[in-house]
């Protein structure tokens, strides 16, 4: 049978579309171009702060340290791309797509930072600290030349020839695999303090999807501050974990991860910096780290157009046309070229994990994400105050990627990050992370845990079954009704003509 179209024409009844194409998304509180009031808005930009900082701290303790830099240096470099991160999201929000996207950190640039920072042409350096501004001088050279690429293919429009040419087809992969390809980031490292990351995963789905579905009245608001009100729960509960000594004769790796006084970053901030160009020296270039950090910044765009179409949908605009993609990747350009001037160490990109969070709070507001890059502009000038946020034990971070990062599909993304997780532990220590003395019991849990398959029907069954099942919206979307006739096997003629068995067996093994 022949299923028509939807949205522009077709034939086709209702039953074949429950989904008919919709040039804005419905259900969105507010739109790109509306804000909720002030008060509220406050405190919707304070959550999409808080959410895009976590990457900027991972980004900056991996990178940081194999420079040659401590923890003052850390909190330097953290408070320069927040700065730089204020800077480029109000250009982008202003001049760029318009979209309520939040310019953050970029994983992508990591290798070739990694690559510059282990150059043995550093080697001579023996004080750490000189190594460090000599090594960041190298990646600021390398990040203004690559930031050149970015911004030709964007203003002279290179990518509006490319994204004239994407359908729905192909932009659906971009789009998915922009949040979900960021798996490795979820539950391997929510896991590494399982007891302060689980609590956070949980409380933040009960809180912005059981309660809200259980108690309609405070549906929008618990909806809305769901992570800002889950991150404060359990960063009071590490606390007093820490507090407690709960850690105190755990391995270093452990405290590292779950302790909410080991970061360094608040004794090593300043009370106020404002952080400067060139503040490291002049840059340095070459060659090969300008050709490496060339292909970041095209990752970058990659992953940034993804992250624009996700948000252009999220924030209930129309479909974002290519010459908008293009002049947004024109001003990322001039976005990593901040990054080089400043040295924030590493490049931007559109944050997923902001884009996730739109969806989350149904609020794409181009007022909020203005107002988070206010936070990032006043915490990056008042160190210490900035340094007490960016001291959230990391798996809670990771705790709201599992969510943020999700934003076509949580059970997809935590059947692509648990498995990760039982797969590397497996493969490090030779045992699985569930090591009891049942070797039986343990080896379930590790055959189970280790299939994507397997985790994401767990997930999916929980979830289905349990959220807003008596609710006929839900029962729509989950696309239930379309089985229903088919639940038994007598319901439907056409199960005898499909499924029935030879030879008349059907009677030894009766099908109901």
């Amino acid at each position: 049978m022949a299923v028509g179209g939807g949205g522009g024409g077709g034939g086709g009844g209702n039953e074949f579309q429950p989904h008919p194409v919709k040039e804005q998304l419905p259900g969105i509180d507010f739109c790109v171009s509306s804000s909720p009031a002030w008060p509220e808005a406050i405190l919707l930009g304070f959550q999409h702060y808080l959410v895009m900082i976590g990457t900027v701290v991972i980004i900056s303790t991996i990178i940081v340290p194999l420079m040659g830099g401590g923890n003052m240096e850390k909190a330097e470099v953290i408070n320069t791309f927040l700065f730089v991160a204020g800077i480029n999201t109000l250009l982008q929000s202003l001049f760029g797509t318009r979209l309520p996207v939040v310019m953050g950190a970029s994983y992508a640039f990591i290798i070739p930072i990694i690559s510059i920072s282990l150059s043995r042409r550093f080697n001579m350096y023996v004080d750490p600290h000189q190594r460090f501004r000599q090594t960041m001088r190298a990646v600021q050279g390398a990040l203004i030349l690559s930031s050149l690429l970015q911004m030709v293919i964007g203003f002279f429009g290179f990518w509006r020839i490319l994204a004239r040419f994407l359908s729905p087809l192909s932009a659906v992969p971009l789009v998915t695999l922009t949040g979900l390809g960021l798996f490795v980031h979820g539950f391997p490292q929510l896991a590494n303090c399982i007891e302060v990351g689980l609590p956070e995963l949980i409380i933040l789905i009960i809180l912005s999807q059981y309660i809200p579905s259980m108690i309609k009245s405070d549906k929008i608001m618990l909806g809305r501050f769901a992570v800002l009100l889950s991150v404060v729960i359990v960063w009071v509960y590490a606390v007093i974990l820490t507090v407690a000594g709960a850690y105190n004769n755990r391995p270093l790796k452990t405290q590292i991860s779950c302790r909410t006084d080991r970061s360094g970053l608040i004794s090593a901030s300043s009370w106020i910096r404002v952080p400067y160009p060139f503040q490291w020296g002049r840059p340095t270039f070459n060659a090969g780290d300008v050709f490496s950090m060339m292909g970041a910044a095209f990752v970058a765009i990659v992953e940034s157009t993804g992250t624009f179409i996700a948000a252009s949908r999220y924030g209930s605009a129309t479909h974002i046309p290519p010459s908008v993609i293009s002049r947004g990747v024109g001003w990322l350009g001039i976005g990593t070229l901040l990054d080089g001037i400043f040295g924030t160490g590493s490049g931007s990109t559109a944050s997923v994990e902001n884009a996730g969070l739109l969806g989350l709070t149904r609020i794409g507001s181009r007022r909020v994400i203005q107002i988070s890059a206010a936070f990032m502009l006043f915490f990056s000038v008042l160190g210490k105050f900035g340094a007490i946020l960016a001291s959230i034990p990391l798996p809670i971070v990771a705790a709201l990627y599992c969510v943020l990062f999700a934003y076509v599909g949580f059970a997809l993304f935590m059947g692509l990050s648990v498995p990760q997780y039982f797969n590397e532990y497996l493969l490090i220590s030779s045992r699985g992370p569930v090591h009891t003395r049942a070797t039986w019991f343990n080896n379930i849990m590790q055959v189970i845990f280790s299939s994507p398959a397997t985790v994401a029907i767990i997930v999916a069954f929980l979830l289905d079954t349990t959220l807003s099942r008596g609710h006929s919206s839900t029962r729509r979307d989950s696309g239930r009704h379309w089985w229903e006739k088919f639940r038994y096997f007598n319901q439907d003629t056409r199960s005898e003509e499909f499924y029935a068995l030879p030879y008349n067996l059907n009677r030894f093994f009766p099908s109901f």
